[in-house]
């Protein structure tokens, strides 16, 4: 009976250890390093809406498939700086999910960078999207966004893409 007690409070103790998986991850990009300062000079701002789906119906209304979406966000221009200053994931009903940052961030010129959806966070559902604000210098190219979505099983797989579209 000692022994079983012993054994127990050791299961417990492990169990409470294990770390709570993040699902979805940002990859290689570190927020925090990519905070700035909106410059002073007059700026151009806009939001952009881009469809995501972290499932897909299979079969039936009843059926989902999980996939994982890459969601890029990309300068297109070859020497001027743009600005993100929000970036929120809704779910398919609307409801807003997370925001991925607190400050405005940078991408710099013909850089891109990345949020992924892991498979298994199904919280966006068949209906999830984006909507990333941004600021631009007056003349320079708005932000492009764009999301790749696949799932492997075995050797079958499936992908498909889908681009943003400005809103404001």
């Amino acid at each position: 009976m000692k022994y079983a007690v012993y054994i127990m409070l050791i299961l417990l103790s492990l169990a409470s250890c294990q770390e709570q998986k993040e699902y979805s991850s940002v990859d290689p990009v570190n927020w925090g390093k990519r905070t700035i300062e909106l410059p002073k000079d007059s700026l151009v701002t806009g939001s952009t809406y881009l469809s995501v789906y972290s499932q897909i119906y299979s079969q039936t209304e009843h059926v989902t498939h999980d996939l994982t979406a890459t969601v890029s966000m990309r300068n297109i221009n070859r020497q001027d700086t743009v600005y993100l200053t929000n970036a929120e994931y809704f779910d398919t009903h609307g409801n807003l999910i997370r925001t991925y940052f607190k400050n405005v961030i940078y991408i710099a010129p013909m850089e891109t960078i990345e949020i992924v959806i892991d498979e298994n966070d199904r919280e966006g559902g068949t209906g999830a999207n984006f909507i990333f604000d941004w600021a631009i210098a007056p003349g320079v190219a708005e932000p492009h966004f764009e999301a790749v979505m696949i799932s492997t099983s075995g050797q079958q797989g499936l992908s498909f893409a889908t681009s943003g579209q400005r809103i404001e």
